[in-house]
């Protein structure tokens, strides 16, 4: 017996310790991406920022990577849930064909617990075709709030609220409503 334990005494060290260093390789990783476990406040609003930031960049690698199989986002301004990575990249491609310069500056971030909110203004020029409406060529500024649920390095759930209809205001899809 006592032969099979020594024998088995280096394997199970090496085990451990390549456990050990994949761990330590793993964590430097995400400190490297600003995704250490000393502040998950910090870890939330990174992620949540990279998801709504990153593709407007060109960078859809950031959904696959950041954005969970599980995920579900509501918008407001929208009738379908988008589900999944691929949801919410289908549904981003819309504005970003529509929209190629634009760029998406994240305003202020909170977070409570699990949950980050953002408010973010959205700036580009209408020069692409939007659900029906063809390019304007204007310039356009509008502002929202997404609330995303983040659950280690993934974005699980989102909820938007953001200003279709000064949107199409100022594409001049329809009249500015009137004051009462």
């Amino acid at each position: 017996m006592r032969a099979t334990r020594g024998a088995a005494a280096p394997v199970l060290a090496a085990v451990t310790l390549g456990i050990a260093a994949g761990g330590a390789v793993a964590a430097a990783e995400l400190r490297r991406r600003g995704l250490g476990k000393s502040a998950p406040a910090e870890d939330g609003r990174l992620v949540a920022r990279w998801v709504l930031e990153e593709p407007w960049k060109g960078n859809w690698q950031v959904i696959e990577r950041h954005v969970a199989a599980s995920y579900v986002g509501q918008d407001l301004a929208e009738c379908e849930s988008r589900v999944g990575p691929e949801g919410l990249r289908v549904g981003l491609d819309r504005y970003v064909n529509a929209f190629p310069d634009g760029r998406l500056t994240v305003d202020q971030q909170t977070t409570d617990g699990a949950f980050v909110t953002t408010r973010w203004t959205l700036t580009g020029t209408h020069t692409g075709e939007l659900d029906g409406i063809p390019p304007s060529g204007r310039q356009v500024t509008v502002s929202g709030i997404t609330i995303s649920r983040v659950e280690g390095d993934l974005v699980v759930e989102e909820w938007t609220s953001w200003d279709r209809l000064g949107l199409l205001v100022q594409l001049g899809a329809i009249s500015e409503p009137a004051h009462a």
